[in-house]
């Protein structure tokens, strides 16, 4: 299917069973009901949340089946399943054999995209997604272009795609969950931002895991944007089966060669979009337009720029795109600075990956570090984060994984165990940090981890974090 091209589906009492309720499940199951087919909703839990959701959709005519998400329903024609759920499920080894379709719910967006459908930019990575996205979504705004940034980001592709609203182009944040799931989705131009271990339970390995993130290259028919500094991202363009004229395009935090965006004296320029790529470059914008202006941040940036410009856009329109974006919340987010101490808000930085992008910003440290550790290894991370650190206060249900490594890797530097997961314990820990800070350092809370152990996620987190240096603050004041 080429990117422009629209899948016609006769919908009409096609026996669709919708796997999972929640954000994807619902208005899948819907958007399916309302085009005829006739709909059931599996789900595993059986709880007062999920018995509210199947009256609404019973309601309209859809059959729900809860407590039972690994049983296919009789003469089901194809399974739309929620992201998450894990490819081993009985129920998809009962499709598999029933030789049942599996889509997920960006599958069915991009089946459901109607004539004239905007392009998709797509994006995906092991970290900097959605702040990539974000990036995309401004410089297209600043172009002038009617986007909206979807996906993986908050606003779904469905809502998107059947919405009232027209676009001229999407720019789309993929997972790797939603990718495994979407065959045939092709995409106008596609980027590989980095490549970590993350998510090989769900995968089974690493090799399954980059499999799935390289789909996004399938049938690109202007750019794969990949990142020069990581080969394994541009080993899944070259295994990328795209359209005749499809240009693979890196971006690197050095001086770019042809085919490449990258930093020149503080910088940002293109080598690939130009007249004479051979002898030219193009100036974007300057470092100081990338907020904040940390490296892996700038990668970020230079790969937001890069598919811009695979669509068309005016450098004008890229610089004040990065002029007009704000990074979310808990993003090396800059808290306050204390008695000559700045405190950078880090939460987002849930593995291994993201924590070393976060450490390698800053000089000197104290790492507020810990959670859930997911199957990660601390060894490489602690290696190379050594020389940065004043100190570090450890956290968390795994905090003994990085005690360890920091032991074996950086021996010298003071390490604070808190042991305890009580609501006091970020204060503790931002105040233990206060007390090895010296003026001019930075102390930065990059956990490494997940948050699950003591919050209901990363955002609680940062914002515990925060809450704690502004106590602090004033108590200084």
């Amino acid at each position: 299917m080429g990117s422009q091209e629209v899948s016609n589906v006769d919908w009409q009492g096609k026996r669709v069973t919708v796997a999972g309720l929640g954000v994807s499940g619902i208005p899948a199951a819907r958007a399916l009901h309302e085009r005829g087919a006739l709909v059931t909703v599996v789900n595993d839990g059986d709880d007062e949340r999920s018995r509210a959701q199947a009256a609404e959709l019973e309601a309209l005519g859809i059959t729900v089946r809860l407590g039972d998400g690994d049983t296919l329903p009789e003469s089901t024609e194809l399974v739309v399943t929620a992201p998450g759920w894990k490819p081993g499920k009985p129920l998809f080894q009962a499709a598999a054999e029933a030789d049942v379709p599996v889509w997920g719910d960006v599958e069915l967006a991009w089946r459901l995209r109607g004539p004239g459908a905007a392009p998709w930019l797509a994006v995906t990575g092991t970290n900097g997604k959605t702040t990539t996205v974000r990036m995309l979504a401004s410089i297209l705004r600043a172009a002038g272009l009617r986007t909206a940034a979807v996906g993986n980001i908050g606003v779904s592709l469905l809502d998107a795609v059947l919405g009232d609203e027209t676009y001229d182009v999407l720019a789309v944040e993929l997972s790797s969950y939603q990718l495994h799931w979407a065959p045939s989705l092709r995409a106008h131009s596609g980027a590989v931002l980095n490549l970590a271990p993350d998510h090989l339970d769900w995968h089974g390995s690493m090799a399954g895991y980059a499999a799935d993130k390289g789909r996004i290259y399938e049938g690109n028919t202007v750019a794969c944007v990949y990142n020069a500094q990581d080969p394994a991202t541009e080993d899944l363009v070259r295994d990328a089966d795209v359209e005749e004229g499809c240009r693979a395009i890196g971006f690197t935090l050095g001086t770019p060669g042809p085919s490449q965006l990258g930093v020149v004296d503080g910088i940002l320029v293109d080598r690939a979009f130009v007249a004479n790529r051979q002898k030219q470059a193009q100036e974007l914008a300057e470092v100081g337009d990338v907020d904040p202006p940390a490296p892996h941040n700038i990668a970020n940036a230079l790969a937001a720029a890069a598919l811009a410009r695979a669509f068309g856009v005016e450098p004008a329109a890229v610089r004040d795109g990065l002029r007009a974006f704000r990074p979310d919340a808990h993003r090396i987010e800059h808290v306050a600075d204390v008695a000559g101490v700045a405190y950078i808000d880090d939460s987002k930085a849930t593995n291994t990956h993201a924590a070393e992008a976060s450490l390698a910003a800053y000089e000197p440290i104290v790492w507020i570090a810990g959670g859930l550790a997911k199957g990660a290894t601390f060894d490489e991370l602690a290696r190379g984060a050594a020389k940065r650190l004043r100190g570090v206060v450890l956290m968390g249900a795994d905090r003994a994984l990085i005690r360890e490594a920091l032991a074996r890797h950086a021996p010298e530097v003071p390490v604070v165990d808190l042991d305890r997961t009580d609501t006091g314990a970020m204060a503790a820990a931002v105040r233990e940090a206060a007390r090895l800070a010296l003026p001019g350092d930075t102390v930065l809370l990059a956990p490494a981890c997940a948050s699950m152990d003591m919050f209901v996620n990363y955002n609680k987190r940062g914002e515990a974090f925060a809450d704690a240096v502004r106590q602090l603050a004033d108590e200084s004041a």
